[in-house]
């Protein structure tokens, strides 16, 4: 049996990924609290692979040399990198600085169904928006985990998260609420039509 790929995303609740260099709202739009802390913590003790495109793997990688103090104190974040890793890119080059990190060429599409159909464990992908977006449209992702903080970044909101992306169908698969006010929401997508 194929191996389940979630693409796991942070989002504000007007469907931004990040914000721009003048947002002072800090990681997770400083709303992160101890019950999410602890079901992302949970959630990534578990034995899985991760992908990521250049582009996360690099803004991952540069925010860790920065020492970025958000993700270096987050356990789940530090399990999260422990996970093994594929990258796919075609502008990277090898040595990664990541611990089990594979550098993988080529068209993600064919690159993540040969994961799909290889790997003994789930896969999951947190960020990569374009490249999830291809691989949403190919049929490819099993799950969508869609964590919505409670802030709207409608002054300094970039990257819209689903953008260009194909039209879906969504099944609720699950749904829960941390700390009173972060909202996680896993679907199955299906393409409209």
């Amino acid at each position: 049996m194929p191996a389940t790929y979630t693409f796991d995303i942070f989002a504000s609740l007007d469907g931004f990924g990040s914000f721009n260099e003048h947002g002072d709202w800090g990681g997770y739009w400083g709303k992160g609290g101890p019950e999410f802390i602890e079901h992302r913590r949970a959630m990534y003790g578990a034995p899985q692979r991760m992908v990521f495109g250049a582009n996360t793997y690099r803004d991952f990688a540069e925010m860790l040399a920065s020492g970025f103090a958000t993700l270096q104190d987050d356990d789940w974040f530090a399990r999260m990198r422990r996970s093994p890793t594929t990258v796919v890119s075609s502008t990277l080059n090898e040595p990664l600085d990541w611990p089990d990190a594979t550098l993988k060429s080529g068209d993600a599409t064919d690159v993540v169904a040969r994961l799909k159909a290889e790997s003994p464990v789930p896969l999951r992908s947190h960020g990569s928006l374009s490249m999830n977006r291809s691989l949403m449209a190919a049929g490819l992702v099993d799950r969508i985990q869609l964590t919505i903080f409670p802030a709207i970044t409608g002054q300094t909101g970039t990257e819209p998260i689903f953008a260009g992306a194909a039209d879906f169908d969504l099944e609720l698969l699950e749904n829960r609420i941390f700390d009173g006010r972060t909202l996680e929401l896993t679907y199955r997508p299906r393409l409209h039509g």
